[in-house]
């Protein structure tokens, strides 16, 4: 079981993209946490797990007013302590990672933006102001090692790479800004590893062996990292292991 050592106890927890894979270990797993008392699931799907602490409400990320609704929801007072953005898209039945430059298309990539840019965007300007700022806190969005651009060496994926380097800027942006306003407040950038998930289905077979994981594993291994952060840390880009990772 993940612990929370750091943090002080009844939490109140939020999570965007809750019925995702890792979305969805991450409800399981705060749900499994005894300081935690309560959770707002939110999710543009049904959300299967039911329990006491669990308030599931609907949410589409490409929609600001949809976002904003969403916030009003639980915008009584700044008591949430964690928020966790696990929405994310590489591929559909339009989309898919292009091989290279000359497969790009501009409704594809305007797509994949607007998800794995603008909505964790918006998510941040709507519900980071109902954390508590009176106790550490958290803001942390699941990115990808391969929106790194030091990291980059094989090319490729033009839409995801770039939308979620795209993605790290913002963070680091916010984490400057919110160190202003709410300094005990961490903005967090996680990289799960690759999870055993629809996203990464159909690229699976080109993964090392042992470097597969299962969401739960991924989502424990994560609470973890983020039970670690310091304020320090805020802004900076970290993995499933602890492992920091460059830009």
């Amino acid at each position: 079981m993940a612990c929370l050592d750091s943090f002080e106890s009844d939490l109140e927890v939020c999570i965007i993209g809750a019925s995702g894979g890792i979305g969805g270990a991450f409800l399981k797993a705060f749900n499994d946490e005894s300081k935690v008392k309560k959770i707002y699931a939110f999710s543009r799907n049904n959300i299967d797990i039911t329990s006491n602490k669990i308030l599931t409400y609907r949410i589409d990320i490409e929609d600001e007013d949809s976002v904003i609704k969403a916030s009003e929801l639980i915008s009584t007072k700044k008591s949430i302590d964690i928020i966790i953005v696990a929405t994310g898209i590489l591929h559909n039945l339009n989309i898919s990672p292009e091989k290279n430059i000359s497969q790009t298309k501009s409704d594809s990539i305007k797509k994949v933006f607007s998800i794995n840019a603008v909505g964790p965007l918006l998510i941040a300007k709507y519900f980071i102001p109902l954390l508590n700022p009176k106790r550490k806190s958290i803001f942390a969005v699941l990115s990808a090692r391969v929106g790194s651009i030091k990291d980059n060496r094989l090319g490729g994926w033009t839409s995801y790479r770039t939308s979620k380097a795209a993605l790290n800027m913002l963070l680091k942006n916010i984490s400057i800004e919110v160190k202003r306003k709410i300094p005990k407040c961490i903005i967090s950038i996680l990289h799960p590893g690759t999870v055993n998930s629809e996203l990464s289905k159909p690229y699976q077979k080109n993964v090392p062996e042992g470097s597969l994981f299962e969401a739960d594993y991924a989502a424990r291994k994560l609470i973890k990292v983020i039970d670690n952060l310091n304020e320090d840390d805020s802004g900076l880009f970290y993995a499933w292991d602890g492992k920091l990772i460059d830009y």
